[in-house]
């Protein structure tokens, strides 16, 4: 599983123009990308890591000050363009199979007690975000598991 955590000051995703999920006050934009062999072990590590990492100001995390996460879904994030033009999304796992990971972590972050607003997941997205400091950051499970 990969993410990409952006510290902001605000956020918000639209679909078809309509605003779909929305942070009104500073946390944590979260892209989410997923591969095949991605799990429950890896839902469960993403989002304790998203959760606990302190990125917000004065080294706090989002569990820390209650900071919302919009988590939104990212296939791209996977995507390969070492060779040639044209990127391959070959480690991308497919909707059926990352479409429920993706749902388990925003359900695992809830059930740590953040507030969550999400994309929606497979939609041409428009996503509006301020970032802070700019803090951007990639986080991928790590292949033993080890924090």
């Amino acid at each position: 599983m990969r993410a990409v955590i952006q510290r902001v000051l605000s956020a918000a995703v639209r679909v078809d123009g309509e605003v779909v999920g929305e942070l009104d006050r500073p946390g944590l934009l979260v892209y989410l990308g997923v591969t095949h062999d991605d799990s429950a072990v890896e839902v469960a590590w993403t989002a304790r890591k998203i959760w606990d990492l302190r990125l917000l100001r004065d080294e706090r995390s989002a569990s820390d000050v209650g900071a919302p996460v919009l988590v939104v879904s990212q296939f791209t994030l996977y995507g390969d363009a070492r060779k040639g033009r044209r990127p391959t999304w070959q480690a991308a796992a497919p909707g059926p199979v990352s479409e429920p990971l993706y749902d388990a972590v925003c359900a695992e972050l809830e059930r740590l007690g953040a507030h969550v607003e999400r994309g929606r997941f497979g939609a041409d997205m428009r996503v509006e975000s301020v970032n802070d400091g700019p803090i951007t950051l990639v986080l991928d499970t790590p292949p033993s598991m080890v924090e």
